[in-house]
């Protein structure tokens, strides 16, 4: 861990060079011993355990990172098309322009958390702020108060849904490092993201009671945010069609997850596209298609390059964290985890949760602090040791990426300069805002596991 978070806050590497870093420096100093004794103690014959002793860092890191892209490949590529078409086309405007009218002036804020939250699902959180913001400013022109309302309202929203529903990539990759279902994994971080996410909407009422955020704009600017309010909603794809592609992956992947619980088999062609692959497939032909219907054949061809360029990093780097999670795992750091818990009387979903704020606050990336603590703790995630479901573990994982969110994350800077933020007013709203749904989403989940362990 100090390799990765010195790399990345020292020698200022990728993400992806320092979790590589990581994970050979990990890799070349696990004894034999240590390889055999991990092996027999997951259930491998004695020649297994010899032969993976035998291999070398570099193969057992190559395996690591072949393993993990395998599971989140295709599902990251589909969903950063998603995401892509969903800006291109307009129907991302569609969505909170809808939310904004159904819901009334008076209740902007609420439109901008919910919508928010909906579009952070297959979009990056920073590209969802980066659409809403100007819909933000242009309310404010309306309305002429609680600005900072509405910024904050993004922020709970946003932020939540990136760090505990998949198909976003830090969920998406504890879950499969943890073994947790994906329709699972969707269902409980909806709840506890819901959970948190209103925790931070009432700390954005509270604070837009005592903060006037003015609204720093030129005379063009403002004349841009105009017209943005003033573009035409023929110009938009229809609201039931803007919201298929986020729902229908949803509901088809949660659907697969219910129907095994129930022991249903004969909806075979349903479960079939229940599938995470298939789903998220599906749902990014019909992204195409709509964008298509909305722009011409060339700027379909452009978006899809671009989602593809933007996939392929954050592939790379999940890869290399599953690396560097294979290769902490094979040193069976998970027992001496288990040990310092037991011995100090440390919960084990505090200490997921407290470890990924840790790693968070001090290199800033809410992905990178998931993919490194899910690496540290992936031996825990077995429902006997834990006494539930695995599923909370990934989440209060998620919720432990929120804390501390401050001036060494891009993210801080982006929503803080789009918005008109000074450095103080940042600390005093964002900061705070951050902290108090990463927690109140730790104690959701942690009665979640005591009253609903699903083991």
């Amino acid at each position: 861990m100090l390799v990765v978070i010195g790399g990345i806050l020292f020698l200022r590497l990728h993400a992806f060079l320092a979790l590589l870093l990581g994970a050979l420096v990990v890799a070349t100093l696990t004894p034999a011993a240590a390889l055999q004794d991990f092996a027999l103690q997951n259930g491998a014959s004695t020649e297994a355990a010899a032969q993976l002793a035998s291999q070398s860092a570099g193969e057992r890191i190559a395996q690591g990172f072949g393993k993990t892209t395998g599971q989140v490949g295709i599902v990251i590529a589909m969903a950063s098309i998603i995401g892509i078409c969903l800006l291109e086309s307009g129907a991302a405007d569609r969505m909170v322009r809808s939310a904004l009218r159904f819901l009334g002036a008076e209740r902007a804020p609420l439109a901008f958390v919910g919508t928010g939250f909906a579009l952070a699902i297959p979009v990056f959180f920073d590209t969802v702020f980066y659409l809403m913001i100007p819909l933000a400013k242009a309310t404010r022109l309306r309305t002429g108060k609680s600005y900072l309302f509405y910024v904050l309202g993004i922020v709970a929203g946003g932020t939540m849904a990136h760090s505990l529903v998949p198909p976003t990539p830090g969920p998406l990759f504890v879950a499969g490092e943890f073994g947790v279902d994906i329709g699972l994994m969707i269902l409980v971080g909806l709840a506890v993201g819901i959970v948190a996410s209103t925790n931070g909407f009432l700390f954005a009422w509270w604070m837009n009671r005592r903060i006037d955020l003015p609204l720093r704009e030129s005379r063009e600017a403002l004349e841009e945010l105009e017209a943005i309010a003033a573009k035409q909603d023929n110009q938009l794809p229809p609201l039931w069609l803007s919201v298929v592609p986020i729902l229908l992956p949803v509901i088809l992947i949660a659907g697969r997850t219910l129907f095994e619980s129930v022991g249903s088999v004969e909806l075979g062609f349903l479960m079939a596209l229940g599938e995470k692959n298939i789903a998220l497939t599906v749902s990014a032909a019909i992204a195409l298609v709509m964008l298509l219907w909305k722009t011409e054949a060339g700027r379909v061809v452009q978006a899809s390059r671009k989602a593809l360029r933007t996939a392929g990093v954050i592939i790379l780097i999940i890869g290399a964290g599953g690396a560097f999670g294979s290769a902490l795992q094979q040193t069976g750091i998970g027992a001496s985890i288990q040990t310092i818990a037991t011995t100090y009387q440390v919960g084990i979903l505090p200490l997921a949760f407290f470890l990924t704020a840790l790693i968070r606050t001090a290199q800033g990336s809410a992905t990178v602090a998931m993919v490194t603590s899910a690496g540290a703790l992936i031996a825990l995630a077995d429902p006997g040791q834990l006494g539930f479901h695995p599923v909370y573990l990934a989440v209060a994982i998620g919720c432990g990426s929120k804390p501390i969110w401050w001036m060494n994350d891009s993210g801080f800077w982006v929503v803080s300069q789009m918005s008109g933020m000074t450095e103080k007013e940042g600390l005093m709203a964002l900061t705070p805002l951050a902290a108090i749904m990463g927690v109140t989403g730790l104690i959701a989940t942690m009665l979640l596991a005591h009253f609903l362990p699903l083991v």
